[in-house]
């Protein structure tokens, strides 16, 4: 009876490890396809006070994981690229630097900043019913996913953290 026990708990250990140990590697696997940082965004909207609706293209073998990068690619995107005008209100949107080297000088801010689960979370959500656009380009997929991002309180943390000037400091 207490061997079956053991036998079940060890099968089931051995499953969750599995599982756990394809979750990393399928992020790993995200993080490497992406990490040329190959996007478009674009402004679908002006959501609450200080929030823009972005609409980001993603770029990757594999659509799943095109998705997942989506959030990081649009908080990437605010930061260092900017955006045109466009649709419903839009107006054109300036990267928060103009630095374009400041992400790698920045490093040990950023690295961990746009790790896994990092702090760039805490800016931007999938708005609306999230439903992506996959489109098959060459042997690549570009997929399409609004996130709504919290331009104002993203502007900030980076000013605190020391990253970006403040709008107030000087020319």
């Amino acid at each position: 009876m207490i061997q079956k026990m053991i036998s079940k708990i060890s099968l089931i250990t051995v499953g969750m490890l599995l599982i756990g140990s394809q979750a990393f590697a399928q992020q790993k696997k995200a993080d490497k396809a992406t990490e040329s940082w190959r996007y478009e965004i674009e402004c679908v909207g002006i959501g609450q006070p200080g929030t823009k609706l972005i609409k980001v293209w993603s770029y990757s073998k594999s659509p799943k994981i095109a998705i997942t990068q989506a959030k990081k690619n649009a908080v990437h995107g605010l930061i260092f690229k900017g955006y045109a005008g466009g649709a419903q209100g839009c107006s054109a949107q300036r990267p928060l630097t103009n630095d374009p080297s400041l992400e790698q000088q920045k490093a040990d801010f950023f690295d961990p900043f746009f790790a896994e689960g990092g702090k760039y979370m805490k800016f931007v959500s999938v708005s609306g019913d999230g439903t992506p656009e996959p489109m098959k380009v060459g042997k690549e997929y570009k997929v399409g996913v609004v996130v709504s991002v919290m331009t104002d309180l993203l502007r900030k943390d980076l000013e605190e953290a020391g990253i970006i000037k403040g709008l107030s400091s000087g020319f």
